[in-house]
């Protein structure tokens, strides 16, 4: 049997309301009558003996990409709660403010690959709201833990998905960690009384990337009135296509028959990154016109340069799959050969089916071909093929339903069969996973804002994604209006950022001149609380030789252009260049959105 939920006396209110310090809020007892009472979730009961806390002062953090360093004290709370008539059991946990920092803020952070939050610690995204004086939630999403991914209970047994964890991965877990965790926040700093000193607004926030990003989208897409606002880059939304789309390249090289050595696709992104880059106007290492890049760049020109690697030593796994081991290499030498151009122009077109149909789009140029590394078979001396372990993952147990993630063999794999693979994850988790619908009117009509940012040269999740899906609610959220009306009316509640030169989430090492917007949730909160429009996004170059300098973003779909010699910033329209990022994808019968 489940313990009841503590009742909040009057006594405990007046504590509350007379509370001032850290240490003051930070103790179980204190917490444990702020928790929401009984009923206040239907379906859900809080374990109030799960209940710890723990005063954290003085914490340092730096060197992030998505908030500014900086140094502040919290309370550490963590409980559970389980779902009526089961016996799971669900983590969250917030980090309070001081009581004199706090400033009417709530803030959900979100994961990356298959973990539904990026970890516990200050090396985490918890900071980004604390610093703003927002209280900051995460959920391990009743996976077991909060270092568990969600693949891990993925299956009950071969052949039987766990509905419940995909149903909270895709989106339940999140609405209930922000539903919990605004009513937290409110009885912890007196917001609930209507005649208390401190009932003020509580304004609710959301910031993630990749998974993160997706999961972000999962709210504002299911839940009106859940956010004011909400920082998504980079998602992985349209699961099923983004999943797969990591072993496109792979079939490439299987259907070339090819399988360059990494140093000869590094050469060719060097040499596209050479050519493309002062294409903007500016001469700084950085192609923030992969638009232009496309219709000016002749890949063939690569055909016959140099490349010169060293023997590399491998690098171990890194948590959730974005990043797989890589095995021992040796020296790299020799020129680029047509072979290798072929394969990367194939990548770069995009998934086609036999019939020449679009299925989906790729990587812009100036990113890396992360998805097609290759591997060194040291006893026969060949470069052969090295199957993605994250796009494999979703053919063996998503789709196979197998407990397994390595994919050993794409023997007889065609083009026409990653469609079909498309095409089965879409269907079995469209009300799950999928997170594309483009009607928004909910969240919109209740004024909710969202700032969406996606690195330009992601070589993980292609930036033309994150366009595609803002062109597709333009067009069914404001279906009478001309281009340019329609995009005025979206950009005043939902605005588009493509970030030149940014890997996924991060600046790129191969373009570290690139500025990143690293107070993204500060500008949300100005255009949320303060009604300020973000025309250009505030970004700030973290690595290079202008490190700690301010730069300015252009919101799409206009795009940047520099004069006075690479001093100057404007944002032109410039309409051949944004018909290179607009597709349409005839290989599916159903509209891809």
């Amino acid at each position: 049997m489940h313990s009841s939920p503590l009742v909040v006396t009057a006594t405990a209110l007046a504590a509350i309301v007379q509370a001032a310090t850290l240490n003051d809020i930070c103790t179980t007892s204190y917490l444990g009558a702020s928790l929401p009472v009984e009923g206040f979730y239907n379906g859900i009961t809080i374990l109030p003996a799960s209940l710890t806390a723990n005063a954290v002062t003085n914490t340092s953090v730096s060197g992030s990409n998505n908030f500014p360093d900086a140094t502040f004290d919290y309370c550490n709370v963590t409980f559970q709660y389980t779902h009526d008539g089961t016996y799971d059991i669900v983590n969250v946990m917030y980090w309070l403010p001081a009581p004199s920092k706090f400033q009417n803020r709530y803030l959900s952070t979100g994961g990356g690959g298959l973990a539904i939050n990026s970890g516990t610690t200050s090396g985490g995204s918890l900071p980004g709201g604390v610093q703003y004086g927002a209280v900051s939630g995460l959920t391990d999403g009743g996976f077991g833990g909060f270092t568990k991914q969600m693949d891990s209970v993925f299956l009950l047994a071969n052949g039987t998905v766990n509905w419940q964890t995909v149903f909270m991965f895709g989106y339940e877990a999140h609405h209930e960690l922000s539903a919990l965790g605004k009513e937290f926040t409110k009885r912890v700093f007196n917001m609930s009384a209507a005649d208390s000193a401190n009932s003020t607004k509580l304004y609710s926030y959301y910031q993630g990337c990749s998974e993160g990003g997706r999961e972000g989208w999962s709210q504002i897409q299911r839940f009106a009135d859940e956010w004011d606002g909400a920082v998504t880059g980079a998602p992985a939304f349209r699961f099923g296509h983004q999943q797969i789309q990591h072993l496109y390249s792979n079939v490439v090289e299987q259907t070339l028959g090819y399988y360059p050595p990494p140093c000869e696709l590094a050469a060719i992104v060097n040499a596209t990154i050479a050519f493309c880059d002062p294409l903007d106007g500016k001469t700084d290492g950085v192609v923030a016109r992969t638009d232009l890049c496309k219709l000016q760049f002749n890949i063939n020109s690569t055909i016959g340069l140099p490349y010169n690697c060293a023997a590399t030593t491998g690098t171990p796994s890194v948590a959730k799959r974005q990043m797989p081991p890589s095995a021992p290499a040796p020296a790299q030498n020799g020129t680029v050969s047509a072979q290798a151009v072929a394969v990367a122009a194939q990548i770069i077109d995009g998934l086609h089916d036999t019939s020449g149909r679009r299925g989906y789009v790729s990587y812009q140029p100036s990113a890396t071909f992360a998805d097609a590394k290759t591997q060194f078979n040291s006893a026969t001396g060949a470069w052969e093929l090295s199957i993605s372990s994250f796009g494999g993952e979703f053919v063996t147990r998503f789709l196979g339903l197998e407990d397994t993630s390595t994919l050993t063999s794409l023997d007889g794999v065609t083009y026409d069969t990653l469609i079909g693979w498309i095409n089965g994850m879409w269907q079995t988790y469209d009300d799950t996973l999928q997170t594309t619908r483009p009607d928004i009117t909910p969240f919109q009509s209740s004024g909710g804002k969202v700032l969406h940012y996606h690195g330009e040269s992601d070589d993980s999740i292609p930036a033309a994604s994150s366009v595609h899906y803002y062109e597709s609610v333009r067009q069914i959220m404001y279906p009478g209006l001309s281009y340019n009306e329609s995009v005025e009316a979206l950009n005043s509640w939902y605005r588009l950022f493509l970030v030149p030169g940014a890997g996924h989430c991060s600046p790129n090492s191969l373009q570290p001149n690139g500025p990143f917007p690293q107070t993204n949730l500060a500008v949300l909160i100005d255009w949320v609380e303060n009604g300020v429009e973000p025309a250009t996004l505030n970004a700030t170059y973290l690595t290079g030789s202008n490190k700690g300098a301010n730069a300015q973003l252009c919101a799409w779909p206009l795009r940047p252009k520099w004069s006075g010699n690479g001093t100057v910033l404007e944002c032109e329209y410039d309409q051949a260049s944004i018909d290179t990022w607009k597709y349409t994808f005839p290989a599916f019968k159903l509209p891809v959105y």
